[in-house]
């Protein structure tokens, strides 16, 4: 079976909020190198991992994780405006 590539926001929120890999790692209790890894695509996170992370951010899981190539938030939050009618 071949596994999913999995995107990420990681960098971008972590840079966003203005905190390292290891200050986010200790409060997600993993390893700074396993931030690493996921912010380059080149490890996949567990559910429970992707949960933390998505909690430890307060956004949806969905706006973290994706299985295809994620677009700008930027581009995002128009779409999500234009949808609401804004």
């Amino acid at each position: 079976m071949r596994l999913r590539r999995i995107y990420n926001r990681i960098s971008v929120l972590r840079e966003e909020r203005g905190i390292s890999r290891k200050e986010l790692a200790a409060e997600i209790g993993v390893n700074f190198q396993t931030v690493g890894y996921l912010e380059r695509e080149e490890y996949s996170p567990s559910l429970d991992l992707a949960f933390r992370i998505s909690e430890y951010f307060g956004v949806p899981i969905e706006l973290v994780f994706s299985t295809s190539p994620m677009r700008p938030l930027s581009q995002e939050i128009l779409d999500y405006r234009s949808k609401k009618g804004e």
